[in-house]
């Protein structure tokens, strides 16, 4: 039924409906069969073998129809096969075993139920704008979103209280095709939500749940809440593509990270405030909160708003929020972190800060370090996270160093490495990413404990008792599979852009098995550099074209639809690709996603990553090419630093970098063909008599051994467990005890700093030291009188800084020891003493400063710090 005429759509070939009755139709299943639907309704199946098994066995052909979205094919499965199903008692006893597997995965005890019982009715809020989960929910872009999805499963597999908030893109990230010339083309295919592995809440009179936000041209914008079971945990995902809504409206979230920087603003804004919304909506009241990277930064006013609204002031929801609040950063080049203009922040903040009590200049500063800190400077989400949260880190020990240094403009008195961002290196969810042919190669021999634990260092030696034939075969499947595969995307390439089919034909022969492999895949971003390995074009046709010992590239990536250099560098790939000498040795996979992902770091021999040094903050890609043996060729940044030792895999130059970009690509090229000609090659074509590459094999042993417990999310999400998640539960707990006492008495301890700070003086200091020498081990003493004005002496910490001093007189490996409170005279300055054993020999000195101390822990507050 109709509700209102149907107007032909000029532009277009289909009819379309201004309004119509809707309804949704749901697949009719035998009644043997509608467990399926509680295994379909719980993304645990993508992490599971069995249960893909299972969806494959219904029907293979659908379901790569659909693109592996099992919801999706119970719609298009006949009735008939569905009747079939029913009555094959082999295939009923194969989908109880799964519904069985799934209930135990869901009751059984968990790690944190364990090691935090008295936490566990506790939440965990996980905020991030891309969550890539599997293929059939195509919301993300690239690696963020793996990482977000990534978490998720392995907060679900350890029993964390839980929950993620994002966006639900009705387009999606884009489609990428390549015209004949090898331009990136992109296409937005439009997302059928309920087609989709979710449920739309509803409210108790069956319609759809929404929480509201206004906009500067929108007094009202609904967004509705879609709910993903990703195995124990919940995602929520909002979008406007809502019916109430304008059609203006109901576009700001059509695309990930598409629009003007208007429409940026309008999504981040929905994410973060219409994200706390909906907690509140479910009753969700999270004693932690994770910002994962900042685009949903803007939570932290909401937050504050709402703790305004229970009759906190500004300063004291401040302090709330920061014992709640953690924080990571992702992007290790200042351009690459999310900003947006003073004027686009203050339109669309406007209502919102006068509602706290704070000026325009106020507000804006919260965006902005304490160099930056006039009307015209941008606002950067990343400051304004930093700034709020009480936990901060990076996603590597070398981004972290790499943030502290971006952003000590926040804390430009504090030494670079006391700024407060830590580092946690990322992983990767070990059962998602590895392959099934090693997957049941590791039960046979290592049993299910690296599935439950596979940060566990003693389960991954085992790799060492599976016989080499038996892993070499399985990486050979593998490695088969992939070559079929890529075989099949390309010709269905060329067939897209209607070549003839002598052309396509070739495609059945592109790439050899049995040749030596190179993957490489990610976004074409200028730093990551992709055509590296193509500087010196007879050097790589050289090492490719070996008769003896032959060798080929499999390339895969995006680039951003705005950055043309990235296009650039695509295009200079696919003519190379098309080179009479080179098309059957270079393949680019269009369009990559999650699937084409684990057939690549599944199948090929190295994984090759070459970026610019370091601005590479983590990458997760050569992880899951490590738990599946396949060997990583790096630069050494982001995590390969900490991955690398020597023996597993091989790095590309040294740790050096260079002012000049062109003699750097020239050094680094250098080293990655003379590490391919000296020591890859011709490891990968030493064979005995059996034909098994011994060498390689323990090599590949080795990299699983010394990566898959290291880099797994397990580990990464009981770091941040430890660190992060538990302190501010706990602290956040203190905080609301007895009417929020503590966050009323820091706010007024804070404000009283601020007030007081520039009266501290630190008049004199003295030493034992004669003729400025002394002995190793022997007693120094140190004695320095200080007045703190209106500021008691408790609420600070009066520290020697000593160490090594280098040429300039600048303290090096320096160590920082509190001084003790000993008097205090007629004229109100406090005496100070420390006494301390001399521990090094050489050029030494000392310096004094105040620090501020709450209860005491030092505290790191822009601006607040004092130095003698």
């Amino acid at each position: 039924m109709i509700k209102e005429k149907n107007l032909f759509n000029e532009d277009q070939e289909t009819i379309s409906f201004e309004k119509a009755n809707s309804f949704i139709v749901m697949p009719a299943l035998p009644d043997k069969l509608k467990i399926l639907l509680d295994i379909v309704d719980n993304l645990w199946w993508c992490w599971n073998s069995d249960a893909i098994e299972l969806f494959k066995r219904m029907d293979i052909d659908i379901w790569e129809e659909t693109y592996h979205n099992p919801k999706a094919m119970l719609g298009l499965i006949s009735q008939e096969r569905l009747e079939e199903l029913s009555n094959d008692t082999s295939f009923i006893s194969h989908m109880e075993t799964v519904k069985n597997d799934l209930d135990k995965y869901m009751n059984m005890q968990t790690w944190f139920d364990t090691t935090f019982p008295e936490h566990k009715n506790k939440k965990i809020a996980y905020f991030s704008t891309e969550f890539a989960i599997h293929e059939s929910l195509p919301i993300y872009s690239g690696g963020l979103g793996v990482l977000s999805g990534d978490h998720l499963k392995s907060a679900s597999d350890m029993g964390l209280p839980l929950v993620g908030v994002g966006l639900l893109y009705r387009n999606g990230y884009f489609k990428q095709y390549l015209t004949n010339d090898g331009w990136q083309m992109e296409e937005y295919n439009m997302n059928h939500f309920f087609r989709m592995p979710m449920e739309l809440l509803r409210n108790s009179d069956g319609t759809s749940l929404t929480v509201t936000v206004s906009l500067p041209d929108s007094p009202v914008v609904y967004a509705r809440v879609w709910k993903v079971q990703v195995g124990r945990v919940s995602l929520y995902l909002l979008d406007t593509d809502y019916h109430k809504n304008s059609l203006k409206d109901r576009t700001i979230t059509g695309e990930l990270y598409g629009g003007d920087r208007e429409n940026r603003i309008k999504q981040e804004f929905i994410l973060g405030v219409g994200g706390m919304k909906v907690l509140e909506a479910l009753n969700i009241n999270p004693s932690a909160i994770h910002i994962n990277e900042g685009h949903s930064a803007f939570l932290l006013i909401e937050k504050i708003r709402s703790l305004m609204a229970k009759g906190l002031s500004f300063k004291q929801a401040q302090q709330m929020v920061k014992s709640t609040c953690v924080f990571t950063t992702h992007t290790p080049v200042p351009a690459g972190n999310e900003v947006f203009t003073s004027d686009l922040v203050s339109k669309y903040f406007e209502k919102l800060y006068k509602e706290i009590g704070l000026s325009k200049e106020e507000f804006l500063n919260l965006g902005k370090d304490l160099k930056s800190q006039n009307v015209n400077k941008d606002f950067s989400m990343t400051v304004l996270a930093l700034k709020a949260c009480g936990h901060a880190n990076g996603v590597s020990r070398l981004h972290a160093t790499v943030s502290r240094k971006m952003w000590q403009n926040i804390w430009p008195d504090l030494p670079r490495k006391e700024i407060p961002i830590t580092h946690i290196t990322n992983g990767i969810h070990t059962n998602t990413w590895l392959s099934y042919d090693f997957a049941n190669l590791f039960q046979r021999y290592m049993g299910n404990m690296w599935i439950e634990e596979p940060e566990n260092q003693n389960i991954w030696k085992r790799i060492a008792t599976i016989p080499d034939a038996e892993l070499w075969r399985s990486h050979e499947r593998r490695k088969e599979r992939l070559v079929s595969f890529a075989r099949q995307r390309l010709k269905n390439q060329l067939e897209r852009r209607g070549l003839s089919k002598q052309v396509i034909s070739y495609a059945d022969e592109v790439l050899d098995p049995e040749a030596l492999t190179i993957g490489f895949a990610r976004r074409f971003a200028t730093y990551k550099r992709g055509n590296l390995i193509f500087r010196n074009m007879d050097r790589i046709k050289k090492i490719l074209l070996d008769k003896e010992k032959p060798v080929q590239i499999i390339i895969a990536g995006k680039a951003h639809p705005k950055d043309d250099k990235g296009k650039e560098i695509i295009k200079s790939i696919v003519r190379l690709a098309s080179d009479p000498e080179l098309m059957f040795k270079v393949v680019f996979l269009e369009d990559y996603d999650v699937n084409v992902a684990h057939y690549m770091v599944q199948g090929v021999d190295v994984w090759l990553n070459n970026p610019l040094r370091p601005e590479e903050a983590s990458g997760t890609s050569g992880m899951k090419a490590a738990v599946n043996g396949v060997l990583n060729f790096s630069i050494l940044d982001g995590w390969w630093c900490e991955g690398y030792n020597g023996e597993n895999g091989w790095r590309i130059g040294s740790t050096d970098t260079y002012t000049d970009l062109e003699y750097q690509n020239e050094v680094e090229s250098r080293s990655l063909y003379e590490v391919l000609e000296q020591e890859i090659v011709p490891l990968y074509y030493d064979r005995g008599v059996d034909n098994l590459p011994r060498g390689w094999i323990q090599k590949m042993k080795l990299c699983m051994q010394t990566i898959c417990p290291m880099f797994n999310t397990n580990r990464m999400i009981e770091e941040y467990t430890r660190k992060f998640y538990v302190p501010s539960i706990i602290e956040t707990g203190k905080m609301q005890e007895n009417n929020f006492e503590i966050a009323r008495n820091k706010a007024a301890w804070q404000q009283n700093l601020e007030n007081n700070w520039n009266k501290i003086n630190i008049a004199s200091m003295e030493d034992n030291l004669k003729r400025q020498t002394t002995e190793i081990k022997n007693v120094m003493k140190i004695r320095a009188k200080v007045f703190l004005g209106d500021i008691k002496n408790e609420d600070v910490a009066v520290q020697v800084c000593t160490g090594y001093l280098d040429s300039k007189y600048i303290i090096t490996d320096e160590k920082y020891i509190d001084m003790k409170a000993v008097s205090r005279e007629n004229d109100g300055g406090y005496i100070y003493e420390l006494e301390f054993k001399t521990d090094r020999v050489g050029h030494c000195g000392y310096i004094i400063r105040v620090v501020p101390q709450y209860m005491g822990k030092t505290e790191y507050i822009p601006g607040l710090i004092k130095w003698f």
